[in-house]
């Protein structure tokens, strides 16, 4: 692939949140795993690990644990300051997610902390930045090898709430020296999404050097927000 072919595939890869609930074949979930293993990973120490979920009614009991959650994350919404433009409605958006076939859950093994160079492993701030910064190149080759295979994937990371976590970890069995990263629902897209806003290269990269006149000032961030919140408001 050259470069031109890579940087069409990231700009196709986006979150899709509802789904058709066509089967997908094992071959190509399969496929996501495989380029997950060859993601880089701090020290090699390779912590991830995955469960695929198809059966319907793990995956209902999921879904439920996420709704619950959300329903109590969503009214902390309401306390966003008015200046970020429109307030989010009283009940959260539908689970789109649900219909997806399959989830991935990503989860890493705190145990490879041990393998680590004793800098880094008696340092909370490192071991965590190295253990989640790994399993976050483990998670993005997968949603980026899913794009190249005509799937839609979205992030569902409201897993990781403590309570979430603790229920599916019970559900699923997964160890307790284990620990969470994200939730990847699998499918085919059944909606294109919008239009998103990116920043350009030009504002974001310095040469050399920069001073603090070269980033954005306090009503400069504020605008951005507001844009990336309320992409339907013309500013």
């Amino acid at each position: 692939m050259n470069y031109d072919g890579f940087l069409e595939l990231v700009r196709q890869r986006r979150s899709v949140r509802s789904f058709k609930e066509d089967p997908i074949p094992d071959e190509q979930v399969d496929k996501i795993i495989e380029a997950a293993r060859f993601a880089p990973s701090g020290f090699n120490l390779q912590p991830w690990e995955f469960v695929i979920v198809r059966d319907g009614e793990l995956k209902n009991r999921i879904v439920q644990y996420i709704r619950d959650a959300v329903a109590v994350t969503w009214r902390m919404e309401a306390a966003r300051e008015s200046w970020q433009g429109v307030q989010p409605p009283a009940a959260p958006p539908p689970m789109g997610f649900a219909s997806a076939p399959v989830f991935i859950i990503t989860f890493g093994d705190v145990r490879t902390r041990d393998g680590l160079p004793m800098i880094h492993r008696y340092s909370e701030e490192s071991w965590n930045r190295t253990f989640t910064s790994s399993l976050a190149s483990a998670f993005i080759y997968m949603h980026l090898a899913a794009t190249s295979l005509g799937l839609g994937s979205q992030w569902v990371s409201v897993i990781t709430q403590p309570a979430v976590q603790c229920f599916i970890k019970q559900l699923l069995g997964i160890p307790a020296p284990f620990q969470i990263y994200d939730m990847m629902a699998l499918g085919y897209p059944k909606m294109t999404p919008p239009p998103r806003l990116v920043r350009s290269r030009e504002e974001m990269v310095h040469r050399d050097a920069c001073g603090l006149d070269d980033f954005k000032n306090d009503a400069q961030v504020k605008d951005f927000i507001f844009r990336i919140r309320n992409p339907q408001v013309a500013r």
